[in-house]
């Protein structure tokens, strides 16, 4: 059964999140020819301060 976890930003609307897992349960299902029902998605939200590129955390791109 394939997992999939997504870090985004926090702040994202539910709705959002949810047409992010439908597409990305259609292409998993469709690819690995697998029932819609056995992908798992799982999102995570991270704050921006806590997420880091180059040594530098989100909040300090703006």
């Amino acid at each position: 059964m394939p997992f999939v976890n997504i870090r985004i930003y926090s702040g994202h609307p539910q709705d959002r999140k949810r047409r992010i897992a439908s597409r990305i349960t259609d292409v998993i299902a469709e690819e690995t020819k697998l029932p819609k029902e056995a992908v798992w998605i799982v999102i995570e939200e991270i704050e921006p301060k806590d997420w880091f590129v180059g040594g530098r955390g989100g909040d300090e791109k703006k």
